[in-house]
């Protein structure tokens, strides 16, 4: 299986300190090897990094460490390839537009007869059950709200809708899912994913996966709100919230906006 790391903050912060951990399961700790990539919304734009080859081992992965992007939303891959090639194609996360915005995803399990899900706007570019049932999911919110929602009612439509296609791929196997539109993180758990708000007072966070740690009081204020998501937890010394499967949650700025359940 294949491992997700997510961050909503409310104010623009880096995610170097998840990501030295993160990286390290793949092909480290972890036997992630088939690739990985992260994804970052900055300032009402968007860019990411992919690469087909071992995190532990990539040279750009050392990059993002070493230099700092500061980013609202976050969205990391490491895959185990279980479905398509080892492939800059078929690496996470996939982007595509909807509405003017760039909506980037990331799948973590494996789905049973995911070719007869029927496309309509998007096709995917390679050769992942991940990446076609994209396409399908996005190509269905975009059916059902052709516009962009303008209130609340409208939102929680959407939240709504995007929960009920999540439980309809659920059916078809493993899908944890990340998901943004550069102003609400989604995620939703079929098996495997834990979620850590830190807020003032900030602590001291240690790593499992690699020998670091960092005192949080030294880098933020006391106004900051940054929330991570991970398949595992990635710190030793903290209290993790386990997702349940069939949950989505919203995340707006760090925050839990809106919660929907099985």
């Amino acid at each position: 299986m294949c491992e997700l790391l997510g961050m909503s903050a409310n104010v623009p912060t880096d995610i170097c300190f998840s990501f030295t951990g993160f990286l390290h399961r793949g092909g480290g700790t972890g036997p992630h090897r088939d690739g990985w990539g992260i994804a970052f919304y900055e300032e009402g734009g968007y860019r990411d990094f992919r690469d087909p080859h071992p995190s532990v081992q990539s040279p750009i992965a050392r990059l993002i460490c070493d230099y700092p992007i500061k980013s609202n939303i976050v969205i990391s891959h490491i895959r185990q390839a279980n479905v398509g090639q080892v492939r800059l194609a078929n690496t996470h996360p996939f982007v595509r537009e909807m509405w003017g915005r760039p909506w980037c995803y990331a799948h973590n399990g494996q789905l049973a007869d995911w070719q007869a899900l029927p496309h309509s706007f998007y096709r995917p570019v390679g050769t992942t059950d991940s990446e076609h049932a994209f396409c399908w999911l996005l190509g269905e919110l975009r059916g059902a709200f052709p516009e962009p929602p303008d209130d609340d009612g409208q939102r929680h439509a959407l939240w709504e809708t995007l929960h009920g296609l999540c439980e309809r791929l659920r059916g078809l196997g493993v899908f944890n899912l990340l998901l943004a539109d550069g102003e609400y993180l989604y995620t939703y758990c079929s098996s495997k994913l834990a979620h850590i708000t830190r807020r003032a007072p900030f602590g001291r966070a240690s790593l499992s996966d690699a020998e670091l740690a960092v005192n949080f009081a030294e880098h933020t204020t006391p106004d900051d709100v940054v929330s991570v998501i991970a398949t595992e937890p990635l710190t030793d010394n903290e209290a993790w919230v386990r997702m349940v499967p069939g949950e989505l949650l919203v995340w707006q700025g760090g925050e839990i906006r809106a919660r929907f359940k099985t």
